[in-house]
């Protein structure tokens, strides 16, 4: 990988907040950390449950298999998303169909969710879990899906990996739906460098996810297993640094709101981004702007000294997921083939200063 002067997202680690983590780590039991910071995660976001995992990709895995999705079951998901958002359906050996997203939000479109659901319908088949991704931080149109959801009665998993602190109506991202995750990886606006989390409102949701993140095994004095489990439980060691870094939370997330702010304020009409409908905050996870002149697009991506990438390359294009069905409307090719993602976590004045200046002239 490229050494970039400025990388697109990462989290510095510094002596003390090292040292506190290390210091937990002694002084508490492995339980005790995991759950304080399961605690934490309760407080801020208001879930009335949390589950702390080793990521946010084994979170949807539990998600979907507390769902009792299997073989046979089709799980409609936003094709604008990484590919964590959809290889857990394969893992539960179900079958995604892909939603296309809309202009203002990038996130699934109301329109053709309904429409898919309609058509399966016709078909006699109902799918058996809606997943809607709030990429790079911005809230999906959950006032307009969920009584979709509700009303062709579908469980919605809110895959919030990239949205930890984003609001709808000052809710928060992840708590709307049946399920909701979030992942704490190292590049995540809050980190625990390796992990995640499911929330839910579900108490008996919360104990079977627990329980199968540590091999399922029976409360026993002797190793004993009567159902499938899964490797999915978080350190105690990433559960103590990501206790630390909710200290500070809101603080940085604001600076990547900032950060998206400042592009927007010095690029002008160069860019477009994610539009913050009434009663939604993003998170700005990383800043991803549509440019209105792509000419320039492949050097900016090919420049040495700041990570700039294109967004994500829609799911339905993925040979992973050939065949599968997907309604669509354009909105994510073209988002793909026009917009970019620029260095948004923290960033020095001069580095930031040299690189809108470079910006500037390339677009």
């Amino acid at each position: 990988m490229k050494a970039y002067k400025v990388p697109m997202s990462y989290n510095e680690i510094d002596a003390a907040g090292l040292q506190a983590v290390l210091d937990s780590y002694k002084d508490d039991s492995h339980q005790k950390i995991i759950a304080g910071f399961e605690e934490r995660i309760i407080m801020l976001s208001g879930a009335p449950q949390a589950v702390a995992l080793n990521s946010g990709t084994a979170a949807l895995h539990l998600a979907l298999r507390l769902l009792n999705i299997g073989p046979g079951d089709t799980v409609l998901v936003s094709t604008f998303t990484y590919v964590a958002s959809v290889s857990p359906i394969l893992y539960c050996g179900a079958t995604p169909v892909f939603i296309d997203a809309e202009r203002e939000t990038w996130n699934m479109d109301p329109e053709l969710l309904e429409k898919a659901l309609s058509e399966l319908a016709g078909k006699g088949q109902r799918p058996k879990a809606i997943i809607v991704v709030h990429a790079y931080g911005m809230p999906a149109r959950m006032d307009k899906i969920m009584p979709i959801a509700q009303k062709w009665e579908v469980p919605v998993i809110e895959d919030a990996a990239e949205a930890f602190g984003a609001t709808m109506d000052q809710q928060w991202a992840g708590t709307l739906g049946a399920m909701g995750i979030y992942s704490f990886n190292n590049n995540k606006s809050i980190t625990s460098f390796g992990g995640g989390a499911l929330v839910t409102n579900n108490p008996q949701w919360a104990e079977k996810a627990r329980k199968w993140s540590t091999h399922a095994r029976e409360d026993r004095p002797h190793y004993e297993h009567l159902e499938l489990g899964y490797n999915y439980a978080m350190s105690p060691l990433s559960a103590a640094y990501g206790l630390m870094e909710c200290v500070t939370w809101k603080t940085k997330i604001e600076a990547r709101r900032q950060v998206f702010e400042e592009y927007s304020a010095v690029l002008g009409d160069r860019i477009t981004g994610q539009q913050e409908l009434p009663g939604m905050k993003s998170s700005r996870w990383l800043s991803a702007f549509g440019l209105s002149d792509i000419k320039n697009l492949q050097q900016l991506i090919d420049n040495q000294d700041f990570e700039i990438r294109r967004v994500w390359n829609p799911m339905h294009k993925q040979g992973v997921f050939a065949g599968a069905k997907a309604y669509l409307n354009g909105t994510a090719d073209a988002l793909f083939e026009e917009a970019v993602c620029f260095p948004s976590g923290k960033i020095k004045a001069k580095d930031f200063q040299q690189m809108c200046r470079w910006l500037q002239k390339m677009l």
